[in-house]
């Protein structure tokens, strides 16, 4: 993504309506073959959705489309839609204490129903806001629940466990890069003054652990070329998965679950690290005085409250411009991604500059889901910078809209009406093979996958919004 200047730094309404219009009949298409007892749909295969019972954090992303395109084009059926399958499907989500994807299922459904209540879309209901409300609150404490406590100081203080993590499902061991997103749950919870008690009756901030979550995240799952080991010598590489001794809190190494080997950037978990971190950052700006008073008392007492934001901010912001950095210099020209960027068949070297993606290649899977999501962090951290730095503010919106202007045309927009799939070229777990190739074919392509579509249409609301010179929607209450 080097030429930030070519045809895809513009974007017009009618490529989003498109998108929106294809959206909707796939929605329903997917409603009325879909049986929710086979578990949520996860990825296709020749055209359809596959459930796949690893685990189930898809749901969301399945029931959010509904929403987000009604939010899009004021269709009421999809509304209604989304609305009667929230109810009747999401509830053991809110209280799933297996998993660590509360933010991907709760906030894609029961989050963006009451955000389209709160701004006016839909009418305003009592009762309703109260059940949201509940959802949102019992679901931010149970993901907060899932936390191994490790020092924050392991070299000066190896004994004082005043850090932590959110675990994977993988257990207790396993911070993963992808549960950054998923801490909107507990932001939104702590916003409706709930909190997490735990025993003899402890109160435990949720805005709190959301905090130490990140700053975990952005020491132990990115590098910034400071030599952490031999392998550290590209900015903005991130493990999908840190792992850590148990006994005593200390890191131990990287990992992956889903990339090709620790030391490579599976381009997916990166891309969840940028959204993640420019979506708290946005939410940090939120926060009165009292409530960064707090977080300094709950965070490091022996600080002062402005000394405190200025550190969290600043670790917030450079985990997401060296992330973001690192992708638009491993990308293609037209914003596009490799799976990971280590891979095995990559051609040797991989020449971006000057050179489009093919999905069609015959060496490695391009995932044009990583796109989806990290073009949405780039725009949200294009708006940051506007007024602080120009340039970089700049050329992340350019990247944002470059992804977009990809993503929402041929052969990435998916035309074909007996194709469940809004967005191609989606990959799911390539290491265990779990991805369609069609025959003739050497890698997976042509399919899709939940969070593609979802994030390609949240991506797509938010130019939209953009556009129209309207407020971009958030997952946090605006002051």
């Amino acid at each position: 993504m080097h030429n930030l200047n070519h045809a895809g730094n513009t974007l017009s309404a009618a490529l989003l309506d498109r998108v929106f219009s294809l959206a909707a009949d796939k929605v329903r298409s997917l409603a009325t073959a879909w049986n929710h007892a086979d578990g949520a749909p996860v990825y296709t295969a020749q055209g359809r959705y596959k459930a796949r019972n690893w685990t189930q954090w898809t749901h969301g992303f399945q029931l959010g489309m509904p929403m987000l395109t009604f939010d899009a084009t004021g269709d009421k059926s999809l509304l209604t839609l989304a609305c009667d399958s929230i109810v009747a499907v999401m509830p053991v989500h809110v209280s799933h204490t297996g998993v660590h994807d509360h933010g991907f299922n709760n906030i894609s459904t029961y989050g963006n129903w009451r955000r389209l209540m709160r701004e006016g879309r839909i009418p305003h209901d009592t009762a309703t806001i109260n059940m949201l409300e509940l959802a949102l609150k019992a679901s931010g404490a149970v993901q907060a629940n899932r936390w191994t406590a490790i020092p924050a100081n392991p070299a000066e203080k190896p004994l004082l466990f005043d850090g932590g993590y959110i675990y994977s499902f993988n257990g207790p061991h396993s911070l993963f890069s992808d549960t950054i997103r998923s801490l909107r749950s507990l932001v939104v919870a702590w916003q409706l003054g709930h909190s997490l008690a735990g025993e003899n009756d402890v109160g435990i901030s949720l805005l709190g652990r959301a905090v130490r979550h990140a700053l975990a995240t952005a020491r132990y799952n990115v590098y910034y070329g400071q030599g952490r080991d031999i392998y550290d010598f590209e900015p903005g590489r991130v493990v999908h998965e840190s792992i850590f001794n148990t006994n005593d809190g200390r890191y131990r190494c990287p990992s992956s679950q889903q990339g090709y080997s620790p030391f490579s950037t599976w381009t997916r978990g990166l891309a969840w690290i940028l959204l993640g971190f420019a979506e708290q950052l946005e939410f940090l700006q939120t926060l009165a005085a009292k409530d960064w008073a707090a977080l300094a008392a709950d965070i490091d007492p022996a600080a002062k409250p402005a000394a405190v934001r200025a550190s969290i901010e600043g670790i917030y912001l450079n985990a997401a411009r060296a992330t973001a950095d690192w992708y638009i210099e491993h990308s293609f020209d037209d914003g596009m991604v490799y799976w990971d960027a280590g891979a095995p068949d990559l051609p040797r070297p991989v020449r971006y500059q000057g050179a489009m993606s093919d999905p069609h290649n015959d060496h490695e899977p391009i995932d044009s889901s990583a796109a989806a999501i990290a073009g949405q962090g780039f725009f949200r951290l294009g708006r940051l910078l506007a007024g602080s730095d120009a340039t970089a503010a700049k050329r992340y919106h350019h990247a944002a809209l470059c992804i977009a202007h990809t993503l929402f045309q041929e052969p990435y927009l998916s035309l074909q009406s007996d194709h469940q799939g809004l967005i191609l070229h989606s990959v799911y777990h390539r290491p265990n093979g779990w991805d369609y190739i069609p025959p003739g074919r050497k890698i997976p392509c042509g399919e899709s996958s939940m969070w593609g579509d979802y994030h390609a249409l949240e991506l797509a609301l938010v130019l939209k919004r953009h556009l129209d010179g309207k407020p971009i929607p958030t997952f946090f209450d605006q002051p």
